[in-house]
């Protein structure tokens, strides 16, 4: 592995994604779900999904050198796992744990063309998955260390979350930048009543790139808040339209308080939100931290998505994070990452799958440079200003 190289370890499961067309017509979620109906869909897509996926594998499509850790069962769906990871090269797989005493995570993946996609899920290997399933001998090697989804991950969210707190901790003192990503947990699970507030505070001193969704530190961090934000937002139930960068500025305070460096949070549809720590403290990030360091610190952007005519949304919270991390081992500009992480996310987009619309880091950075438009993001909160040269929104 080179010195610019990323691991990506965690959740790590079979995607099962039917397709919810037929010909040229598009099934909505209203056709599709009518008590004792048969729907006529098209063909199933098998895809590996979760960050070792998502993330690791758009990692390699850029061009990242990447290793892959994650744990499967020996069974059919881990056949299936391995075999699509080693398509895309046979090294990928080579740091795989295979556990015949579980059974293979698998996910069916809902993504109609009017709703944001839902999930029906079965956590499988990925709920016994501990710190030392982690080989930390690897991360000597690398630039930066990504670790996702631990909510789903049962090891990673009992006893506090002293697991998550000591893989987090193994990883950062072999050197490498460290970046941790969430998800959201069924709240009427023993994931979802964990004290995530006790897991992050004890986590985050450990963690130099934090990239959540904002929904998933509301429900985490601010639960009172995310519940205001849902009833407000009535039966339609979305809350991204509600986000102000009074919300999103004083979050990600809280987040740099408890240690956080570099705190991203995306924002679906509307884009996605940076703000990062002071130059001190991005000092501390290992291998992978920007040589400009003045350029990065202290600052807080919220770029646009790109207008994309959009397939399906599974894996492109991933993809951000593969674009962002991405720019970051490129050491690259702040607003050139935040352009990178909404660009590779809307090239995600455009397929039903979690991978095959990420393109090479060649042809995104082109189609970028080719003039290719944001959709339009209008703020009108206290001190911020909109740049035009790099199509975002900066606080000063």
């Amino acid at each position: 592995m080179t010195s610019r190289a990323a691991v990506v370890a965690g959740h790590l499961c079979l995607d099962v994604i039917p397709t919810l067309t037929v010909g040229s017509e598009k099934r909505t979620l209203a056709d599709l779900v009518r008590p004792s109906s048969l729907s006529i869909i098209g063909p199933v897509i098998l895809s590996t999904g979760g960050p070792v996926s998502n993330t690791g594998l758009a990692l390699h499509k850029l061009g990242i050198p990447t290793q892959l850790m994650g744990k499967v069962g020996d069974d059919p769906f881990g056949q299936i796992v391995l075999r699509l990871v080693s398509s895309y090269d046979p090294r990928l797989a080579e740091g795989m744990v295979v556990d015949s005493t579980v059974a293979t995570s698998y996910t069916i993946v809902i993504s109609p063309p009017d709703k944001d996609r839902f999930f029906l899920h079965h956590p499988g290997a990925n709920d016994t998955f501990g710190a030392d399933d982690v080989r930390y001998d690897t991360l000597t090697s690398a630039a930066l260390f990504h670790f996702g989804y631990p909510p789903i991950m049962r090891l990673m969210y009992v006893a506090d979350g002293a697991q998550l707190t000591d893989v987090m901790r193994r990883a950062k003192q072999t050197g490498v930048t460290t970046s941790l990503d969430m998800t959201v947990p069924d709240p009427a699970s023993e994931a979802g009543r964990a004290d995530w507030r006790r897991i992050l505070r004890a986590t985050m001193p450990y963690v130099d790139v934090f990239l959540p969704s904002i929904e998933e530190m509301l429900f985490m961090v601010r639960r009172e808040t995310y519940d205001d934000l849902r009833q407000k937002a009535g039966a339609a139930g979305e809350i991204l339209p509600l986000i102000t960068p009074e919300i999103l500025s004083s979050l990600s305070g809280e987040l740099l308080d408890w240690g956080g460096k570099i705190i991203g949070l995306k924002l679906g549809h509307r884009g996605f939100y940076v703000r990062t720590a002071g130059e001190a403290v991005l000092a501390g990030m290992g291998r992978a931290r920007p040589t400009d360091l003045a350029a990065w610190a202290d600052q807080e952007l919220w770029i646009p998505c790109f207008q994309v005519d959009v397939v399906g949304t599974a894996g492109s919270g991933d993809s951000t994070i593969a674009g962002f991390v991405s720019a970051l081992l490129r050491d690259m500009t702040l607003p050139e990452a935040v352009t990178a992480a909404v660009a590779v996310g809307a090239c995600n987009v455009e397929a039903a799958d979690t991978l095959s619309g990420v393109r090479s880091w060649e042809e995104t950075t082109q189609r970028v440079a080719a003039g290719w438009a944001h959709h339009p993001l209008q703020l009108s909160a206290p001190g911020w200003e909109y740049d035009g040269r790099h199509h975002l929104w900066r606080r000063r």
